[in-house]
Parts: structure tokens; C-alpha cells; sequence
């Protein structure tokens, strides 16, 4: 899993190094929620973390890119509210 802001990395990990494995995020999450089949389940940063660990910032019309190999690419423009 890469990270990218603007086409520079800013992350890579591995779902393999996660802390948890996903059956344990899963019994986790549904002990206190009903969880319903098709709903999407975000696990938090990879690799060497959130820019705020990092001390970088995106800033409206900044392009962010999450790639997971064999996915493919969920990329976005930031834009500025209103």
C-alpha cells in the first residue's frame, strides 16, 4: 500500500504488518455496532504513518493518491469547502 500527495510517496506498508489481522478488526467492530454486508472498513495508516505523524499537510488542490497492489489507484484533488 502506497500513499502519495502530488506524486511524491509520503507512505508505503504492507496489510501483512498490520497489528491486527482483519478477523480481529472485524470482532472488534462488531461488538459494539451490527455490521451489515457491503460496508467499508478502513484501517487507519501504513508504512510510516498520517502526514500529522509526519509534520506535512495537504493543502487544497493537492492530488492524493492510495494504491494497494492488485487494486489499483483511488486518487482525489483536495478542494476547498463552499
Amino acid at each position: 500500500m502506497t500513499a502519495r500527495v502530488n506524486g511524491e510517496e509520503w507512505s508505503r506498508g504492507n496489510a501483512g504488518d498490520m497489528h491486527f489481522s482483519w478477523g480481529r478488526v472485524l470482532e472488534h467492530l462488531s461488538m459494539e455496532e451490527e455490521l451489515q454486508p457491503g460496508e467499508l472498513i478502513g484501517s487507519g495508516t501504513v508504512g510510516t504513518g498520517c502526514g500529522a505523524d509526519l509534520d506535512r499537510w495537504i493543502q487544497p488542490g493537492d492530488v492524493l493518491e492510495l494504491e494497494i497492489e492488485g487494486i489499483g489507484v483511488l486518487e482525489n484533488r483536495i478542494v476547498r469547502e463552499g
